[in-house]
């Protein structure tokens, strides 16, 4: 699958257990995301066309309301990278 390089750094931070929070407009559709990492910092590479991207592509879901996650073919899709910690 072909996955943008911004794309693949929020896939990344999802894998390892980030989150993707949103807020919806009155007329339901997703206005405003933050995109944080499993320590609570926030990524700033998430961007709303990223978002949507990865949603159209199925690499990422929420279910019940809940913050948005990496799916099971996202996990899939994502290139492994090195953890510079």
């Amino acid at each position: 699958m072909n996955i943008s390089r911004s794309e693949q750094r929020v896939l990344h931070v999802l894998a390892q257990g980030g989150f993707i929070r949103h807020q919806r407009c009155d007329n339901g559709r997703i206005s405003h995301i933050e995109c944080f990492t499993r320590d609570g910092h926030l990524l700033t590479d998430c961007t709303l066309e990223v978002f949507a991207r990865l949603h159209r592509k199925r690499l990422i879901e929420s279910r019940a309301s809940s913050p948005y996650r990496v799916w099971r073919r996202g996990r899939e899709a994502v290139r492994s990278q090195t953890d510079n910690r």
